[in-house]
C-alpha cells in the first residue's frame, strides 16, 4: 500500500498510473476495474502484479486549470514469499505410524505457495534426509548431509534405513523426487524418526525451502491424523517449529486419514518443552500440569475434533517458549496420535515511543514517534489507540507503517480533558507489543467546529476553503477517521446535553430519545413544554444532522486494505452513528453501505487475520450497524423526530427531474393522496419506510458476515460478547446437547429460556453455534405498537453458517422477556367514583366499562384494580363486543374472576389477565364489578386454603361502600417475518407481563418485540343509555321511524282495501226468480286470471237436469259488478222444481260489452242443490268472445267427470292463485281473496311482527353467526365448498334463530286465523232473506253452529291478538335500538344491509318459488278435489235451509215484484252478427296491434339510438386526429412513420421522435414539467404504465433452392415463430464482460401471451400471436434513449422480424378518455417495411347519465318482452316461422340485443377489472386494453346491426303504405331470377379476378392480392376507375382486358340486373292489391274519436243495411236447425202433458 500525504483540496484530482519496468517501463498496466487508481491512497491486492519491477505514478490536477498539474513516482519490486514446505498433511509435525506400514511423504502435493493458487511440483528440486529422533544427527559426510538414499555411513550417526531397498520415490517424470514412500518394515518401531525434505528452485537456486516431521513408530496400525491451523497464516513455519503469537489465540484442527471407523475417543494434549541441543539436538516435551484446572477457560475442545488455547496460556507462563499440541484419537483396536510444535513469536523490542505537544485542541497536529523498534521478522505498522475513562472503550485512532506520523487527537475527559494513550506495535507476524504513552490533554476546537457549521450553511465557496473540510477531501483514511471521530465525539456529547435540556423542559423523554441498553429511566420534569423549547431543540438538532450528514459523505470513497483500515473506519462510523437522532436518510444509506462493505472485507480476510482483530472490529461494525437501524426507525416509531434535511430532500425536485411514471417522488398513489401538506408529509415516510426496509434486509447481512467471521475462530464453549449501549450480541459454540433447557440472557432480564425438548432440524449433531442479540428499539415493520419495545432475537447456526429452524411444542415452548424503553410514561390510575352515583345505578347488578380493543394484530389485555378500601372482595366478569349478564336466570359471560384481599400485592393492587389467543376477531370488551357482600366474602375469601370455585351470583342491585381505581393496558408478542413485517403467529403473552417488560411464549426463533399502550378511561357502561343520542344512531333511530311509518301507511290501506273486499261479498239472487218457484240453486261462477278476462255483456245461461232444464236465465247485481277478472260471484236462482241430477249447462252472453270487455274467460262453474246440498262442477276453462280461440260466445258444459276435476290444470288454476294470494303473507296483503276471513289488516300486523322479530333475533345472533362464519375456515367439522365454508355453528345459529322466528309468528298467524266474527251470518242465508217477506230481519236469523272440527277462539280473542302483536313489535323495536347502541353507527349499517338483503330476497324470490313448489307436489302427489278453501266463504257445509218452513216468504209482495223478463229482450247473436261482431273486433284488435306495434318499435328504435349514440364520445375523432398527427409526424419527412422502408429508418424514428414524445419535457419557457409525470410531450394525455414494444421474430428454415444461399427467412407464421429464449445479440452464449440493463436482457426473452395480456392481432399481411421478444419503455428518458441505442447496435430488430408493435395506454383526463395505441411495423420477407396505426379511444364510464341508465334497464325489458313474443310465435308457426323474412328481422334484432347485453357484460367485467387496477396503481403500471378495445369493438358492432335491424323493421310498419308495399312485392317477385343472375355474375366476375390478378399482380398495387383486385374490379363496375394505370401496366393487354371487362359486365350484366328489377316492379305494380281496409278503418275510427269528421245519413244508411245484411239468413240453409227446434217444442208439449195427466191421475181428477 502506498499513500500520498498531502492537504489536498476539493478541487484537485488524483490519477495513479502503472507501469511495468522490469525490462523497459515502456507500457501502462491495465487493473481491474475494483482496483481505484482515482484516490490519493492506491491499493493492490496481493496475487494482482507479476513478478517485476514497477513504476507507481501519481499525477494531481487541479480541476480549474487542467495544464496545472504535479507527478510523483516510486518504484516497486515484486518478489516471490518463500513456500512452505510439507511433508505430510497440513504440515504436521508428528504423526504416527505402524512399522509394518508404508510411510508416504509428499511434499510436492502437501507444500504451499503463497503466491499460487496450487503448488507446482515440477518447478522445484527435492532431497529428503532421515534421522533417529532424541539419539543422533542427520547423517553427514565431511559436514555434508546424507541423503536418504545415500548409501555412504556416518559412523556417528547411524541411518534410519537398514538398506535402501525400503524406498521408492514417486513422479519420475513431470517432477522427480516429488514424493517418498518408505516401504513397512523398513523402519523400527518403537522408535522415533525425523525426515526432512531440502527443496531448492530449479530456475533460480537461491530460493529453497525445509520441512521436517516426527514419525513414532510402533507395532499397531495406526490410522494417519494431520492437524493443522484454523488460521493458516498465523501458524509461520520455523523449521520444526511455527511460529505462534503470544497475544492471539491458537485454534487447531485434526483430521483422520483413511479409514476411520470405531472411533472411540479424542483427547488433546498439551506439551511445554526445551531445548536438549547438548545430547542429542532435540527437544524433551513435558506434559503441562495444568490442563484440567483451566479447561474451558484457557483451553476450549479438549475432547473434539478442534481445540483453541487462548492467548491467556502464553501470557501468563511467558517463560516458556516451545509448546506442542499433541492428539490422541482411540480406536477400537488402536491408537493414533499427532503432533503440532510451537515456538513463541518474540513481540518487537528495545524501542520507545513519544508524543509532542503534550496538550492542544482537536485541530492541533500531535507527531508520534517510535524509534529503535527491532523484530526479527520485521516492524509491520504502528497503531495508535485513545480513550478516556474506560480502557474498554478505547479507540483506534491511526496506523501507520512508519514510526513517525502525525495525528490529530479527539477531545479528552469532559472534566479533566485528559486523554489516554497507548500504540500498539505489530510485526510481519502478528505478533503485538502496547506502549503506554503519556496522557495528553485535549481539548474541543469550539471555533473551528462553529466555522465549520456557518460554512456549510454560507456559500459553497465557503465550504471549500475550510481547513477542516480540505482535510477530509485529502482522501486519506487515517486523516479522515480523526477529524469525524473527534467531531462525531463532541456532537454527540452536545447532543446528549441538548436532550437533557429538552427533558427537563418537559419535554418527553420517549418521544425524542431511544435510551440505550442498560439505562435507567430519565426523571421528566412535571412542567409541561412550551413551543419555544421545542423549537430550539429541534434547531439544534437540525444543525448537528446537517454537518453529520455532510462528514458522512467523505466516508464513501475511503480504500479498505487491511484489518487496521476496517479496524479505523468502523471505529469513525461507530462514533458519526451513535447519535440516532441527528442522521439523515442519506447519512444512514451512506452508513449502511459502508457498514456492510466493510463486513464482507472482514470476512473476506477472518482466516488471515487474528481472532482479537476480528472481535475489536466485529465491536464497531456491529455498533454501527445497530446505530443505523435504530435511528432508521426511530421517526418511524415517533420516538425521534423527522429532520428538516430529509423532510425537504424528499419534496425536492431533483435538477435533473424526469417525467418517468414510475419515479417515487412523482407516484402520489404511494403517499396516500390527499392535499399537498399530506402527500409531502406521507412522501417523507414513505422514503423511511423504503430505506428502512433497506437497511433492515443489510443489516441482516452484516450480522450474518460478522457471525461468520467471528464463529471461525470459536470453539466449543467459547463465546464473543459485544455489549455497547445500542446493542447487544452473544455468539456461542455449544455442543447440540447442551442447548436443552439452556437461558440464554442478555441485558437486563432479558433472556430466552429453551425448553427441555425441541426439533432441530440439523443432521451435524457435533456443535452449533447460538446467537443472541438484543436492539434498544424494535424496527417499525408494518405496526407502530412496538415503538416502545426492545427487539431480541435468537439465531441457532450450523458449521456451515446457515441458520437451523427450531421448533418447539406448545404445551413447552421456548419463554423470552422482552424488556421495554425504561422512559415510557405509565398514567396514573382512573378513580372510578362509583359510590356518588349508586343511586341512578337501580337495578344493575354490575358497574360496567366498555373498552375498545381494536387491533391489526392480537394483543392481551391487563387489568389493574385498586379499592380505596383493601378489605373489599370484587366479583370480576367480562364479555368480548357485548355487555356481560349474570344472574340467577342468565349466565352470559366469556370469564370471571374474584379478587380477595389475601390476593392483593405490596401495591394494593388486583390484578387480571386475557391473553391474546381469546381476543383476534373481537372489537371491543365490556367487563363488570361489583362488590362481594359479606356472606360472600365469608363463603369465597374467609379462607385462603380453600378457595370456593363457585360462581357467585345474586339479583340485588349494586351498593359500593367504596371507590376503586383503574388502570387497563394491552400488550403483545409479535416476530419479524421474511418481508420485515410483524406477526404473531404461535406466540402467546405470558401472565409474567408488566409494565416494563413482557412475557412472551414461542414455539419458534426468530426476532421478537412486544407491545405495550395504555388504554384511555374505559367508557362506564352504565350511562351507555345516556349517551345514545339522536345524531350518534341515526342508523337504528330512522330504520325503526321508517319501519313504523311504513307499517301505520299500510294499516291504513289495508283497512281500506277490507272495506271494499266487504263490498264484493253476498250471494244474489237472479233478478228473474219466479214468486211461484221455490226450488234452490246455488250458482257460483268463477272468472279467470287472465288478461282481459272479465266481461261487462250481459250473461244468459240455461241450467238443464236429467228431469228438467231451466229457461234463459240472465247473470245480473244491480250493486255491484259481477264478472271481474278474478272474481267469484254467487247467485240463487230459484226454479219450480228439481231439475234431477244436472246434465249441463249452457252459458253465453250477449257480446255487448265494449271493446275487450266484451269476451269473458269463464273457468268454472259450481251449482249447489240448497235442498240436498249436492255440488255440480261444470268445467270451461276456454273464452267466450268472438276473437279468441275458436270465437264462440256460447259454450255448452256437461257436468264434470272425478276425473276432470282431477285433471292437473284444473287443480292448478284453483290453487296457484288461492295459494300465492293467501299463501304469501306479504303478497296476500294487496292480493288477499275477498272471501278469506284473514283480513288484510290481521295480515299486515302479522307481517310485521314477523319482520320485527326477524330483526330482533337477526341483530342479538349477528356477531355469533360472523364469529362462526370467521371460525368456519380453522374449524375441522367445516363444510368446504368452493370459497364458503358452512361450519356446525352456523348451522345451528341459523335453525335457532329460524325457529325462534317461526314459532311466535304461526302462533299470532293461527291465532288471527282462528278468531271468529262478532256474528257469523251465512252470506247466503242473508240472501235468501232478500227473496222472503220482512217479517223477520237478518239480525233475528240464529247464528250458525259450526262443527267442532276445528279450534276456533271467540270474537274478543282479536284484541288479544293485537294487543300481544304491539307487545312484540314495540319489545323487538326497543331491543333492536339498544342494540344497534351497541353495535354503533358503522356496523349497524351492516348488519342493516344483510337484513334488508335477506327480506328481500327472501319475499321476492324464496317465498314464492316455495309456494309454487309446494302448489305443484300437493297437485301431483297429493291431489284433493273437494279442497274447497276457495269457495269457503260462499260454500259452508254447515249451512242447513228448511225451505218448506220459509215458503211462506217467498210468495211475499217484496218477492212478487221480481218477475220474469220477456224472452223478447233477450239478444242472442245469430251466427252472422257472431261473424260480423269478430270481423270488427279483429280489425279492432289488428288496428290496437298495429298501433301498438309502430309505438313499441319507435320506443325501442329510440331507445337503441339513445344507447348507441350515448356510447359514441363526441370527443374521440379530435383524440385520435391530435395522436395520430403526433405519433406519425408525417409533416417532417425524417421521421414521417408512414413513409418508413427500411429498418435503420425504423430506428432513427424510435430514437429521435417517438421515444421523445413520451416523455413530458420542459416547457416552452424552460419550467420543469411539475407534476406531469407519465404524461406524454403534448402535456395532455398521461401513460397508463409505460409503453411496450413487441417484437415477432421467425425460426430460421433451409432453402429449397440452396445453390445461392442455404438459410432463408419466410414469412411469419403460427408454426414458425421463434420462442427460444437468448442472450443479447440473439447468441445463445453468455457474455461475462458486458453488462446490461435487465430492460435490454429482457428485451432477448420470450413472452408468452399470458404473461404480456396480450391478444392475437391482425395486420396487413398477416395474424400474429399475443406473445413475443418485449422492451418496455420505462425509466427515465436519457436511459430509455441508451437503451434504444444499445438495441440498435445489438441488431434487436434484424432480417428474422417479421412485426414490431408499439402499444401504449394513454388517458386525457380533460375529457375522460382512454385510448389504445397500437403501431404495428411489418417486416416482409421481400424487405421492405408497412407500417400502420391504430388509435383505439375507450370511455369505460358506464352511464354518463340518468337517461342512459333508465333507457338501458327499458330497454332490457323490452328484449325480454321481444323474446317471449317471438317464442310463442315460433311455437305456432313452427318450421314456418323462419321463412317469414320478417321474423328472421325480429330475430337479428333480438340475437344483436342479447348478443351486446352479453357482451356489454363482459365489457363491465373487463372495466371492473382495469378500473380496480387503476384504482389500486392510480395508472403506474401498464395496462393493456386489447382486450378492452376488442370486446368494445364487439359491442359497437352489435349495437350497430340493432340499429339497422331496428330501422329495417320500419319497412313493416309502414306495410300499408302503397309505395312501400310495392318496394316488398317488387323484392319478392324477382326475388328468384335475382338469385339466379347473381350465380351468373359471380362466374362472370371470378373469370376476369383470375385474369386481372394473374396478369397484372407485379405491376398494380391494386392487384397486389385477389382481395384487392376484387376491390378495383367493383370500382371500375361501378365506373370510378383510371385507365391511364391499367394502360402503363400493359399497352395491349390492359386495354384490351380493360374493354372486354366493360362490355361485358357494364354494359351486359348490369343491364341484365336492371331488366329484372324493372320486370319484378311492373309485374309487382300490375298485381298489387289494393288492401286498404285496415288503413281506412284506421283511419274512420280516429276520425270518430277526435270528432274532426260526423257521420253523414249516407254511412248511417249504409251500416244499417250491414246490420240489417247480417240479421238476413236463408231459411233453406237454417231449415234443419228450425225443424230441430220444433221437434224439441213438440217433445216437450207431449212431456208436459203426460207429466200433468199423472199429476191429475194421482189427485184423482
Amino acid at each position: 500500500m502506498i499513500q500520498f500525504n498531502c492537504n489536498g483540496s476539493l478541487s484537485t484530482t488524483a490519477k495513479w498510473i502503472i507501469k511495468n519496468c522490469t525490462s523497459a517501463c515502456s507500457f501502462q498496466i491495465q487493473l481491474s476495474n475494483k482496483i481505484s487508481t482515482i484516490l490519493s491512497e492506491l491499493y493492490i491486492p496481493s496475487r494482482t502484479l507479476d513478478y517485476g519491477i514497477y513504476e507507481l505514478t501519481l499525477t494531481v490536477t487541479m480541476i480549474e486549470s487542467l495544464n496545472l498539474k504535479s507527478s510523483s513516482s516510486v518504484y516497486v519490486r515484486v518478489t516471490a514469499t518463500g513456500i512452505t514446505a510439507n511433508l505430510v498433511q497440513l504440515g504436521t509435525s508428528m504423526i504416527t505410524r505402524g512399522s509394518q506400514q508404508d510411510l508416504q511423504l509428499d511434499p510436492g502435493a502437501y507444500s504451499v505457495d503463497p503466491d499460487q493458487d496450487s503448488f507446482d511440483a515440477s518447478k522445484w528440486k527435492y532431497e529428503y534426509y532421515c534421522r533417529v529422533y532424541g539419539s543422533y544427527n542427520f547423517p553427514n559426510f565431511q559436514g555434508v548431509l546424507l541423503t536418504i538414499e545415500n548409501s555412504k555411513t556416518d559412523p556417528y550417526n547411524s541411518s534410519c534405513l537398514s538398506n535402501q531397498s525400503g524406498l521408492i520415490f514417486g513422479n519420475l517424470t513431470a517432477s522427480p523426487n516429488s514424493s517418498l514412500t518408505v516401504v513397512g518394515g523398513s523402519l523400527q518401531s518403537n522408535q522415533i524418526y525425523q525426515f526432512m525434505v531440502y527443496m531448492e528452485n530449479r530456475k533460480n537456486s537461491s530460493i529453497q525451502a525445509t520441512g521436517y516431521v516426527l514419525v513414532t513408530v510402533d507395532d499397531t496400525h495406526p490410522q494417519l491424523i494431520v492437524i493443522g491451523c484454523v488460521i493458516s497464516i498465523l501458524c509461520v513455519p520455523n523449521l520444526e517449529y511455527q511460529f505462534v503469537n503470544p497475544t492471539t489465540q491458537v485454534a487447531l484442527f485434526a483430521l483422520c486419514v483413511g479409514t476411520c471407523t470405531n472411533l472411540q475417543s479424542i483427547k488433546w494434549n498439551i506439551y511445554q518443552g526445551s531445548d536438549n541441543s547438548t545430547s542429542s539436538n532435540s527437544t524433551q516435551w513435558t506434559l503441562f500440569n495444568n490442563t484440567i484446572l483451566y479447561e474451558n477457560i484457557w483451553f476450549f475442545g479438549k475432547n473434539t475434533s478442534n481445540f483453541t488455547a487462548t492467548n491467556q496460556l502464553f501470557l501468563n507462563n511467558p517463560q516458556i517458549n516451545l509448546w506442542r499440541f499433541e492428539v490422541v484419537y482411540t480406536f477400537l483396536n488402536e491408537t493414533s496420535t499427532s503432533a503440532l510444535n510451537f515456538i513463541i513469536n518474540q513481540p518487537p523490542y528495545n524501542g520507545s515511543c513519544s508524543i509532542n505537544p503534550m496538550n492542544g485542541t482537536t485541530t492541533t497536529l500531535f507527531t508520534i514517534t517510535c524509534p529503535d523498534w527491532y523484530d526479527e521478522d520485521g516492524i509491520k505498522d504502528y497503531s495508535l489507540y485513545a480513550w478516556t475513562t474506560d480502557v474498554s472503550q478505547r479507540l483506534m485512532i491511526a496506523y501507520s507503517s512508519v514510526s513517525y506520523f502525525q495525528v490529530r487527537l479527539p477531545s479528552g475527559d469532559n472534566q479533566t480533558s485528559l486523554l489516554n494513550i497507548i500504540i500498539s506495535i505489530r510485526d510481519l507476524l502478528d505478533c503485538v507489543v502496547e506502549v503506554n504513552m503519556s496522557s495528553v490533554y485535549v481539548i474541543v476546537d469550539s471555533v473551528g467546529i462553529n466555522d465549520l457549521i456557518t460554512s456549510l450553511q454560507s456559500s459553497s465557496n465557503a465550504l471549500i476553503s475550510n481547513q477542516i473540510v480540505q482535510l477530509l477531501s485529502s482522501g486519506n483514511q487515517n486523516i479522515v477517521g480523526q477529524i469525524i471521530t473527534a467531531i462525531a465525539q463532541q456532537f454527540n456529547q452536545m447532543n446528549t446535553e441538548n436532550i437533557d435540556q429538552a427533558i427537563s423542559s418537559g419535554i418527553p423523554a420517549a418521544t425524542i430519545l431511544v435510551s440505550s441498553l442498560g439505562s435507567s429511566s430519565l426523571q421528566v420534569n412535571s412542567i409541561s413544554f412550551n413551543e419555544s423549547t421545542l423549537t430550539e431543540y429541534n434547531k439544534i438538532l437540525n444543525a448537528q444532522a446537517n454537518l453529520r450528514d455532510y462528514l458522512m459523505t467523505f466516508t464513501t470513497d475511503l480504500l479498505i486494505t487491511t484489518s487496521n483500515s476496517i479496524k479505523l473506519q468502523s471505529s469513525a462510523l461507530a462514533q458519526i452513528t451513535q447519535s440516532t437522532n441527528q442522521l439523515t436518510r442519506a447519512a444512514l444509506s451512506i452508513a449502511s453501505n459502508r457498514c456492510y462493505q466493510l463486513s464482507v472485507a472482514l470476512s473476506s480476510m477472518a482466516t488471515q487475520i487474528p481472532y482479537e482483530d476480528a472481535q475489536v472490529a466485529a465491536n464497531q461494525l456491529i455498533q454501527c450497524a445497530s446505530n443505523v437501524l435504530t435511528a432508521v426507525n426511530g421517526p418511524l416509531q415517533e420516538r425521534t423526530s423527522t429532520l428538516d434535511l430529509d423532510y425537504s430532500r424528499a419534496n425536492v425536485i431533483s435538477s435533473g427531474y424526469d417525467t418517468d411514471l414510475e419515479s417515487a417522488w412523482s407516484n402520489t398513489n404511494l403517499f396516500g393522496g390527499g392535499d399537498e401538506a399530506s402527500v409531502e408529509k406521507n412522501r417523507n415516510i414513505y422514503y423511511q419506510k423504503q430505506l428502512a426496509n433497506e437497511i433492515s434486509t443489510q443489516v441482516t447481512s452484516i450480522i450474518s458476515l460478522i457471525t461468520s467471521s467471528l464463529n471461525i475462530h470459536l470453539n466449543i464453549g467459547q463465546n464473543s460478547i459485544i455489549n455497547t449501549s445500542q446493542t447487544y450480541m452473544s455468539l456461542e459454540t455449544i455442543s447440540t446437547q447442551s442447548l436443552s433447557n439452556r437461558i440464554v440472557k442478555q441485558i437486563g432480564n432479558a433472556q430466552f429460556h429453551i425448553p427441555s425438548e425441541f426439533v432441530l432440524n440439523t443432521n451435524d449433531n457435533s456443535s452449533i453455534s447460538l446467537r443472541s442479540k438484543m436492539d434498544v428499539l424494535a424496527p417499525f415493520g408494518n405496526f407502530s405498537n412496538t415503538n416502545l419495545s426492545r427487539s431480541m432475537s435468537l439465531s441457532i447456526i450450523d458449521q456451515n453458517g446457515n441458520e437451523i429452524s427450531f421448533e418447539a411444542n406448545e404445551n413447552n415452548s421456548i419463554k423470552l422477556i422482552i424488556p421495554r424503553d425504561p422512559n415510557l410514561v405509565i398514567p396514573s390510575m382512573y378513580l372510578q367514583n362509583i359510590t356518588s352515583i349508586n343511586s341512578t345505578l337501580n337495578n344493575l347488578l354490575f358497574n360496567y366499562h366498555y373498552i375498545n380493543i381494536t387491533s391489526s394484530l392480537p394483543i392481551s389485555i391487563h387489568f389493574e384494580i385498586h379499592s380505596l378500601n383493601r378489605s373489599l372482595a370484587y366479583l370480576f366478569i367480562y364479555k368480548f363486543d357485548q355487555t356481560p349478564q349474570l344472574n340467577s336466570s342468565i349466565n352470559l359471560i366469556d370469564g370471571w374472576t374474584i379478587f380477595c384481599p389475601f390476593n392483593l400485592t405490596n401495591d394494593d393492587i388486583y390484578r387480571y389477565f386475557i391473553d391474546n389467543q381469546q381476543t383476534p376477531t373481537h372489537q371491543s370488551l365490556i367487563f363488570g364489578i361489583r362488590e362481594l357482600n359479606s356472606t360472600e366474602m365469608n363463603n369465597y375469601c374467609l379462607n385462603n386454603s380453600s378457595i370456593n370455585t363457585s360462581l357467585p351470583i345474586t339479583d340485588e342491585s349494586i351498593n359500593f361502600t367504596s371507590n376503586y381505581e383503574l388502570r387497563i393496558y394491552t400488550s403483545g408478542c409479535y416476530y419479524l417475518d421474511e418481508n420485515n413485517n410483524w406477526k404473531s403467529d404461535g406466540l402467546i403473552v405470558g401472565s409474567l407481563t408488566n409494565h416494563y417488560e413482557t412475557e412472551c411464549l414461542s414455539t419458534h426463533l426468530t426476532t421478537f418485540a412486544g407491545s405495550f399502550i395504555v388504554l384511555p378511561t374505559p367508557i362506564n357502561w352504565s350511562y351507555v343509555f345516556a349517551n345514545a343520542d339522536f345524531m350518534k344512531n341515526k342508523t337504528v333511530y330512522l330504520t325503526m321511524i321508517f319501519t313504523s311509518v311504513i307499517y301505520i301507511i299500510l294499516m291504513i290501506y289495508a283497512r281500506f282495501k277490507d272495506k271494499k273486499d266487504f263490498e264484493k261479498l253476498g250471494v244474489t239472487p237472479l233478478a228473474d226468480n219466479n214468486k211461484s218457484d221455490h226450488y234452490y240453486y246455488q250458482i257460483l261462477v268463477f272468472t279467470g286470471q287472465r288478461t282481459n278476462a272479465g266481461t261487462d255483456s250481459k250473461v244468459y245461461f240455461v241450467l238443464s237436469g236429467d228431469t228438467d232444464q231451466t229457461q234463459i236465465r240472465l247473470f245480473s247485481d244491480p250493486h255491484r259488478k259481477i264478472f271481474q277478472r278474478g272474481g267469484i260471484d254467487s247467485f240463487i236462482i230459484a226454479v219450480p222444481k228439481s231439475l234431477g241430477l244436472l246434465d249441463y249447462i249452457r252459458i253465453w252472453h250477449d257480446n255487448s260489452g265494449v271493446g275487450s270487455s266484451a269476451s269473458w274467460y269463464l273457468k268454472y262453474i259450481i251449482v249447489r242443490d240448497l235442498q240436498s246440498m249436492d255440488k255440480f262442477y261444470f268445467i270451461c276453462q276456454q273464452w267466450l268472445g268472438v276473437e279468441k280461440d275458436d270465437g264462440r260466445i256460447e259454450r255448452t258444459l256437461p257436468i264434470a267427470s272425478e276425473a276432470e276435476k282431477q285433471d292437473f290444470s284444473y287443480v292448478l288454476s284453483k290453487k296457484a292463485y288461492h295459494s300465492v294470494s293467501d299463501g304469501h303473507l306479504w303478497f296476500s296483503i294487496f292480493s288477499r281473496p275477498p272471501s278469506n276471513k284473514f283480513t288484510r289488516v290481521q295480515r299486515c300486523t302479522c307481517c310485521f311482527v314477523l319482520f320485527f322479530t326477524s330483526m330482533l333475533l337477526n341483530i342479538m345472533y349477528y356477531d355469533l353467526s360472523n364469529e362462526a362464519k370467521a371460525s368456519s375456515e380453522t374449524h375441522s367439522g367445516a363444510l368446504s365448498i368452493g370459497p364458503f365454508y358452512i361450519a356446525p355453528q352456523q348451522i345451528g345459529i341459523g335453525i335457532m334463530v329460524e325457529l325462534f322466528t317461526l314459532v311466535p309468528n304461526l302462533l299470532i298467524v293461527q291465532f288471527f286465523r282462528r278468531i271468529r266474527p262478532r256474528r257469523q251470518i251465512s252470506r247466503l242465508r242473508e240472501a235468501l232473506y232478500k227473496i222472503k217477506p220482512s217479517r223477520k230481519s237478518s239480525e233475528d236469523v240464529p247464528v250458525i253452529k259450526k262443527k267442532k272440527s276445528s279450534i276456533t277462539f271467540p270474537w274478543w280473542c282479536l284484541f288479544i291478538a293485537y294487543g300481544l302483536s304491539l307487545i312484540i313489535i314495540a319489545v323487538s323495536i326497543f331491543f333492536i335500538i339498544v342494540r344497534g347502541i351497541e353495535f354503533g353507527d358503522v356496523k349497524t349499517q351492516q348488519w342493516l344491509t344483510s337484513v334488508l338483503t335477506g327480506f328481500f330476497s327472501s319475499v321476492i324470490l324464496t317465498q314464492p318459488i316455495k309456494i309454487i313448489c309446494l302448489v305443484i307436489f300437493f297437485i301431483c302427489f297429493c291431489r284433493n278435489s273437494k279442497d274447497e278453501k276457495e269457495t269457503g266463504e260462499y260454500i259452508n257445509e254447515d249451512d242447513e235451509f228448511n225451505i218448506s218452513n220459509d215458503e211462506e216468504y217467498l210468495h211475499s209482495l217484496e218477492y212478487q215484484s221480481l218477475s220474469s223478463p220477456s224472452l223478447k229482450s233477450i239478444n242472442r247473436l245469430n251466427e252472422n252478427e257472431i261473424a260480423n261482431a269478430r270481423d270488427q273486433r279483429l280489425k279492432e284488435i289488428q288496428m290496437w296491434k298495429i298501433i301498438r306495434e309502430f309505438l313499441i318499435y319507435f320506443i325501442f328504435a329510440l331507445l337503441v339510438f339513445i344507447i348507441t349514440y350515448s356510447n359514441r364520445e363526441q370527443h374521440s375523432f379530435y383524440q385520435v386526429n391530435h395522436l395520430r398527427t403526433y405519433f406519425l409526424n408525417q409533416r417532417q419527412t425524417t421521421v414521417d412513420y408512414t413513409n418508413i422502408n427500411t429498418i435503420d429508418e425504423y430506428w432513427y424514428w424510435l430514437e429521435n421522435s417517438f421515444v421523445s414524445n413520451i416523455r413530458a419535457q420542459q416547457w416552452y419557457n424552460g419550467d420543469i414539467p411539475q407534476y406531469l409525470n407519465g404524461f406524454l410531450n403534448d402535456k395532455s394525455n398521461r401513460l397508463i404504465g409505460w409503453a411496450t414494444m413487441r417484437q415477432l421474430r421467425i425460426k430460421p428454415e433451409l432453402c429449397s433452392d440452396q445453390r445461392i444461399i442455404s438459410i432463408c427467412e419466410d414469412s411469419y407464421s403460427f408454426f414458425n415463430e421463434e420462442t427460444q429464449l437468448f442472450q443479447p445479440g440473439w447468441t445463445n452464449e453468455t457474455i461475462e464482460d458486458e453488462i446490461y440493463s435487465s430492460s435490454i436482457k429482457k428485451a432477448f426473452n420470450y413472452s408468452t401471451s399470458d404473461e404480456l395480456d396480450t391478444y392475437t392481432y391482425a395486420g396487413e399481411f398477416g395474424t400474429y400471436r399475443g406473445g413475443g421478444y418485449v422492451y418496455e419503455f420505462r425509466g427515465r428518458l436519457s436511459d430509455m434513449k441508451t437503451n434504444l441505442s444499445k438495441l440498435h447496435q445489438l441488431e434487436w430488430i434484424d432480417e428474422k422480424t417479421r412485426a414490431v408493435f408499439i402499444q401504449l395506454t394513454l388517458y386525457n383526463p380533460n375529457v375522460q378518455l382512454l385510448t389504445a395505441v397500437t403501431l404495428l411495423a411489418e417486416f416482409l420477407p421481400t424487405s421492405g417495411i408497412y407500417t400502420t396505426a391504430r388509435f383505439e379511444p375507450i370511455n369505460f364510464y358506464t352511464f354518463q347519465s340518468i337517461l342512459q341508465l333508465v333507457c338501458t334497464i327499458i330497454y332490457i325489458f323490452f328484449i325480454i318482452y321481444f323474446i317471449i313474443v317471438e317464442i310463442r310465435l315460433l311455437f305456432e308457426l313452427r318450421l314456418k316461422y323462419f321463412h317469414q323474412f320478417w321474423s328472421l328481422i325480429q330475430f337479428g334484432i333480438i340475437g344483436c340485443s342479447l348478443g351486446s347485453i352479453g357482451v356489454y357484460f363482459w365489457r363491465f367485467q373487463e372495466t371492473n377489472r382495469i378500473s380496480k387496477l387503476f384504482e389500486q396503481t392510480n395508472g403506474y403500471i401498464y395496462i393493456n386494453l386489447q382486450l378492452a378495445v376488442y370486446v368494445n369493438d364487439v359491442l359497437t358492432f352489435l349495437l350497430g346491426y340493432c340499429c339497422f335491424f331496428s330501422m329495417i323493421k320500419f319497412v313493416q310498419l309502414f306495410r300499408f303504405n302503397q309505395r312501400v308495399s310495392l318496394f316488398a312485392e317488387t323484392l319478392k317477385y324477382c326475388a328468384k331470377e335475382l338469385i339466379s343472375f347473381s350465380l351468373m355474375f359471380a362466374i362472370v366476375f371470378m373469370a376476369y379476378l383470375c385474369l386481372f390478378y394473374l396478369l397484372f399482380v407485379s405491376k398494380l398495387s391494386s392487384c397486389s392480392s385477389l382481395l384487392e383486385t376484387a376491390q378495383m374490379l367493383f370500382e371500375m363496375t361501378l365506373m370510378k376507375f383510371d385507365a391511364s394505370q391499367i394502360m402503363a401496366a400493359d399497352a395491349f393487354l390492359g386495354p384490351f382486358c380493360f374493354a372486354l371487362f366493360i362490355f361485358l359486365v357494364v354494359f351486359v350484366c348490369l343491364s341484365m340486373f336492371v331488366s329484372i328489377i324493372s320486370n319484378g316492379f311492373r309485374h309487382a305494380k300490375d298485381n298489387q292489391k289494393e288492401d286498404q281496409i285496415m288503413l281506412s278503418f284506421m283511419l274512420k275510427k280516429f276520425l270518430r274519436w277526435s270528432g274532426l269528421k260526423k257521420l253523414n245519413q249516407e254511412e248511417i244508411q249504409e251500416e244499417r243495411d250491414c246490420r240489417m245484411h247480417s240479421q238476413y239468413f236463408d231459411p233453406i240453409e237454417n231449415f234443419p236447425d228450425r225443424m230441430d227446434e220444433f221437434l224439441q217444442a213438440l217433445n216437450k208439449i207431449y212431456i208436459d202433458q203426460k207429466i200433468e195427466l199423472s199429476r191429475l191421475e194421482k189427485a184423482g181428477v
